[in-house]
């Protein structure tokens, strides 16, 4: 068997013999694609975590030891800081250089506090230490920050200086209070906040046990104001709420209007069964809400919440739900009451394993706002459309005197309208999709989709919504959507990228559009990512139009970085269709160029042989031609003995008659390009030297069955290649050969010493 590849020597000594059946049937099996798998669903590109350190457009942060949890991330594009919240400590890092002269706090757990969270049965290392989960900016010079303080949460202020002035970075250890309702007890459960006008609000567990969840807002200008949160008597309003995210939103053009909307995912049962089911929520309070004069005191007057939907419809009327929301992403639009909700699902059935991304309209959650009523009558009974009356005003309306001069606040609602909102804060509708389904989905895939960030882009043929999506084994998939004037819109998988050296939960992502850089923090470090890596596509007009990449354009001399304000009037790039035939003059000398880079190699009758051919897209289509002396070239057609696989082609037992040029030719949105061309050579098994083949024969049985392993070992590993292989067959035959070299140097130090016996060195002479 001979194995070939560009630009690498072949060892030598290796010389691979027939394979077993068993061991071709096991490589066709491994290596040909998965039955049913769209090219479209395959990332485009595939880039390990070596890949990119060598492209240098991922950069870890050096500072970051293993267990530090990094989960909390703060973006400070003003003073191009990263405000970065782990174990026991804070650090503030540079947005240009993660590693250039970045700055700590430590700020440890009390010693009493950590012993009595070791007494309660948590663990020392994972749960019993002060784990950063708030970073809010709270005004110009200082950021909010609580701990988890080993399951006594505290919070303080960090004080970073005046804009534009050097930075100060000192926590105030004077002025810490509770995190109480701020902060989780657990550093595990999901948790969301945000600061506005110097008010936290925060999606939390109250208590230590964390039975109790709650959304509240506390702190505020002053400091006297009351805390206002969910009512806890009422188990209509949440039921052991995990809180993804939440965010400020005007809702008009008046102030008064504005209002926070949170998402979560929470418990449900439904009438009398004892099961209960997973749902996704959408929820929201007004901003001027000061809780009730006689009732609902100090709890919120306008909490309201719906269901979010996102699911694949069935044939049969049954849907298969993606219900359990797992992050959040409001991507900004010219109207800031009109953000556009990203929505990242992941499935509960025990079925089969999936995730999903659902897109939707704020006008769309809004009118389930302003829709009918869910009502029930009491916790045996199933949720039903309210039919009675409506008290003014609606309930959840935010208090405004522009609509009632006489209702200045939450105080002077009726009581009629605290009384319903209490015993009905459930919308009856769903917010659906804007599109009626999900927008991109993966199912039945070793890896879960955790975060996502969104990136609108302008392009030369458009407007492009590119999504970076974090799993959790730690890469992150680029997605770009495009929108197609039949068949609605295509989601392309441009890139799958392994961030971290090693599998680790994608926990936190924050997307920096001035640097064009994204921060990535798992539990065992954070890693800046650079949005867009043209150089990686290849060094032709053809290939940066293939890309289909929004950040990407052929300039006339390279694949870079496309800017719509560029003067250069040269750009090439086609992200809806990928045509490079429309777009580059120079396909024709591309395609001429690589179609002369014929590589010789040779195989022996009887062995068998693999011709690489690797594409640089996964999801272009191969064949294989050939063109034998004195005939035509023609497609060559699979067989038990040809067998194609996605690496290239191996031939088994091979014959003369495969003597020939074989082209390995790639498709892709109808352009078509020769990625290999072949000369294979067979010679004559019995012209060979009959000494050296009898000795290569004489350890065949053994060596095949090393090989053997070798192959299955290689195969089974997630990152085949066929240099490992030869690699290894490579080191494995210097070991061998080791000894030879060992008993030589022996026999030489013999030699010197008996010269050195018969003539002695004078002292202090030189050693030669």
């Amino acid at each position: 068997m001979s194995i070939h590849r560009e630009g690498r020597a072949k060892p030598r000594g290796l010389d691979l013999p027939l394979l077993p059946t068993l061991l071709t049937l096991s490589m066709a099996t491994l290596l040909l694609p998965v039955l049913g798998t769209s090219k479209q669903d395959i990332p485009r590109l595939r880039l390990t975590y070596k890949d990119l350190l060598l492209s240098n457009s991922c950069i870890p942060f050096l500072g970051s030891s293993e267990g530090l949890d990094f989960q909390t991330l703060l973006l400070d594009e003003e003073r191009g800081k990263l405000l970065l919240g782990a174990k026991d400590h804070v650090f503030l890092l540079s947005l240009v250089d993660l590693n250039k002269n970045f700055k700590k706090i430590h700020w440890p757990a009390a010693k009493e506090r950590v012993e009595l969270c070791k007494l309660a049965g948590k663990d020392a290392n994972t749960e019993c230490a002060n784990f950063i989960r708030v970073l809010q900016p709270y005004n110009k010079t200082h950021v909010y920050v609580c701990g988890t303080g080993a399951f006594h949460p505290m919070c303080g202020y960090i004080d970073l200086g005046l804009y534009k002035e050097e930075v100060t970075f000192k926590l105030d250890t004077h002025t810490l209070e509770s995190g109480r309702l701020k902060c989780p007890f657990d550093p595990q459960q999901a948790f969301a906040s945000v600061m506005t006008d110097e008010y936290l609000y925060s999606g939390t567990a109250s208590d230590f046990l964390g039975k109790d969840t709650a959304f509240t807002r506390s702190l505020g200008p002053t400091h006297d104001h009351h805390y206002i949160r969910t009512d806890i008597s009422e188990h209509y309003w949440l039921s052991g709420a995990k809180f993804i995210g939440t965010f400020p939103i005007p809702d008009t053009y008046n102030p008064d209007d504005d209002k926070i909307y949170f998402f979560f995912r929470e418990s449900s049962q439904e009438g009398s069964t004892s099961d209960k089911a997973i749902l996704s929520r959408v929820g929201r309070v007004c901003k001027n809400d000061g809780g009730g004069q006689r009732s609902l005191i100090n709890k919120w007057t306008t909490f309201l919440k719906a269901r979010l939907t996102c699911s694949i419809p069935g044939r049969d009327g049954a849907d298969t739900h993606f219900d359990e929301l797992q992050d959040i992403y409001l991507l900004p639009t010219r109207d800031e009451r009109n953000p556009v909700v990203y929505g990242v699902f992941t499935t509960s059935s025990s079925i089969f394993k999936g995730s999903a991304v659902c897109v939707y309209s704020m006008a769309d959650i809004r009118a389930v706002f302003n829709g009918p009523y869910a009502h029930k009558e009491s916790a045996d009974h199933r949720w039903v459309q309210y039919e009675g009356r409506i008290p003014y005003p609606r309930p959840g309306t935010c208090p405004s005197r522009t609509y009632d001069p006489l209702i200045k606040s939450t105080r002077d609602f009726p009581d009629d309208v605290i009384s319903f909102i209490r015993r009905h804060p459930v919308m009856y509708k769903a917010v659906y999709p804007a599109s009626g389904g999900p927008t991109f989905k993966r199912i039945n895939v070793d890896y879960r989709l955790t975060q996502i960030v969104v990136d609108h882009v302008v392009a030369e043929d458009g407007q492009y919504d590119v999504m970076f999506l974090g799993t959790d084994v730690g890469t992150v998939l680029k997605v770009v959507s495009i929108s197609k004037e039949k068949w609605g819109v295509e989601e392309v998988v441009l890139e799958e990228l392994q961030v971290f050296k090693h599998s680790s939960t994608i926990l936190t992502m924050e997307l920096s559009l001035k640097q064009q850089q994204l921060y990535i923090g798992s539990r065992d470090g954070l890693v800046q990512l650079s949005l867009h890596r043209c150089d990686t596509y290849g060094k032709a007009c053809a290939d940066c139009c293939l890309a289909r990449d929004p950040y990407c354009a052929w300039d006339g001399n390279a694949c870079s970085r496309y800017a719509p304000t560029s003067k250069r009037r040269a750009r090439r790039q086609d992200v809806k269709y990928g045509d490079p035939v429309t777009q580059c003059w120079d396909v024709e000398d591309s395609i001429s160029h690589e179609t002369a880079d014929e590589k010789v190699i040779f195989g022996i009758e009887f062995n068998s042989t693999f011709l690489e051919c690797v594409p640089k897209s996964q999801q272009a289509s191969i064949k294989w031609y050939i063109q034998r002396a004195g005939e035509e070239e023609c497609e060559l057609k699979p067989d038990e003995r040809v067998v194609r696989t996605e690496l290239g082609l191996l031939i088994r037992s091979l014959q003369r008659r495969d003597s020939g040029v074989y082209s390995c030719q790639a498709r892709e949105h109808s352009f078509v390009h020769t990625v290999a061309r072949l000369a294979l050579s067979v010679l004559d098994g019995r012209q060979v030297d009959g000494g050296a083949r009898a000795e290569r024969e004489g350890g065949a049985a053994q060596g095949a069955r090393l090989r053997y392993k070798d192959y299955l070992q290689i195969l089974s590993s997630p990152g085949f290649s066929l240099d490992q292989y030869c690699e290894r067959m490579w080191h494995r035959e210097k070991r061998r050969q080791r000894p030879k070299a060992g008993a030589k140097w022996k026999h030489v130090q013999e030699l010197k010493k008996k010269r050195n016996r018969r003539h002695p060195r004078a002292p202090g002479a030189a050693a030669t």
